[in-house]
């Protein structure tokens, strides 16, 4: 029997490549590079599965164009916001990610950007590089103590709540969230936390700012200038979810203006691109989408991504499908 075509559109983990070359007929992407227009149009004629991650952008136009060969998107990552999944329903094409396998990576980088915009971590590194650090000063890059400190939420999945643990055992703050529906009772008190109706409300009450909400039309620039307005001069932002969810020449311009105080980055509207902005700033940490960087975290998305590939094959519904 014909083993299925596959390709895997990014390097991925060496074990996940093993376990697929096991049951697929593999292709992947010696480069490591993210593929163009024209060449996932043609991966979706002559595959007849597809292992994508963020990078490779399957819009309406692109999917329009089926029939294709491919049957599944088996996405490597949970975010399927560069995939549109109505247009991938009107070409029979299951879609499936990889949720929960990356939850306590992502809540652990979302911990050190809190940590390091909060100490001025980055801006104390970047003065020693640059050879201008002439020994320790009482009031040399004084930064802000935590404890005790309102942890705000906006959205309340996995990830938020794995912070949300990590922080409280960590930190000893306090919790707050919003987010479209209310958490259960039980999600409430395990973490202590405290429902904010309103968007506004939260970031009045919070010192940290932390998001949690996917991608996509319905979140693009939720944190806008007005936004930002709201919270306290001495507030932190962080972003672990998506880069469009923040409006980053608004937030350039309130770090800049002190309208808050910090902020930290994993995640950018225009990656790989940076807005130029921010770059100038010394109260912001910027890291290069580490969220779910490391190697267990990678190779358990990969597996869960095979899994998915699996289910399908063998008849299944998989596990993790979202379209």
């Amino acid at each position: 029997m014909q083993r299925p075509r596959l390709l895997i559109t990014r390097r991925l983990p060496e074990a996940v490549h093993e376990r697929l070359r096991n049951s697929y007929d593999v292709t992947a992407n010696p480069d490591d590079l993210p593929s163009d227009r024209e060449a996932l149009g043609r991966a979706l004629r002559e595959f007849d599965a597809l292992v994508p991650t963020i990078t490779d952008r399957f819009d309406t136009d692109l999917l329009n164009a089926a029939p294709f060969r491919t049957r599944v998107i088996a996405n490597f990552g949970a975010g399927v916001e560069h995939i549109d999944l109505d247009a991938a329903r009107r070409a029979n094409i299951v879609v499936t990610n990889t949720p929960g396998a990356l939850t306590e990576a992502t809540a652990e980088i979302a911990l050190l950007l809190m940590l390091m915009a909060a100490r001025r971590a980055g801006e104390g590194e970047r003065l020693l590089r640059a050879g201008l650090w002439h020994g320790w000063a009482p009031t040399q890059l004084l930064g802000q103590d935590l404890r005790g400190k309102t942890l705000g939420l906006i959205g309340f999945g996995r990830i938020a709540r794995e912070t949300a643990r990590r922080a409280r055992a960590l930190l000893d703050v306090r919790v707050a969230y919003h987010s479209r529906s209310r958490a259960s009772v039980e999600d409430e008190e395990a973490l202590g936390a405290t429902y904010h109706h309103s968007l506004a409300a939260l970031l009045a009450a919070s010192d940290i700012v932390s998001l949690h909400c996917p991608g996509g039309a319905a979140t693009r620039h939720l944190l806008d200038r007005q936004a930002l307005q709201c919270m306290k001069p001495s507030a932190i932002l962080i972003n672990t979810a998506r880069g469009s969810v923040v409006d980053e020449s608004a937030l350039a311009e309130a770090l800049s203006r002190g309208v808050i105080a910090a902020a930290g980055l994993d995640v950018y509207e225009g990656e790989p691109a940076v807005h130029a902005a921010l770059l100038k700033l010394e109260n912001v940490v910027l890291l290069p989408h580490l969220g779910s960087a490391t190697l267990q975290t990678r190779t358990a998305m990969g597996m869960r991504a095979a899994d998915n590939l699996d289910a399908f094959f063998s008849g299944k519904t998989p596990p993790n499908r979202v379209a």
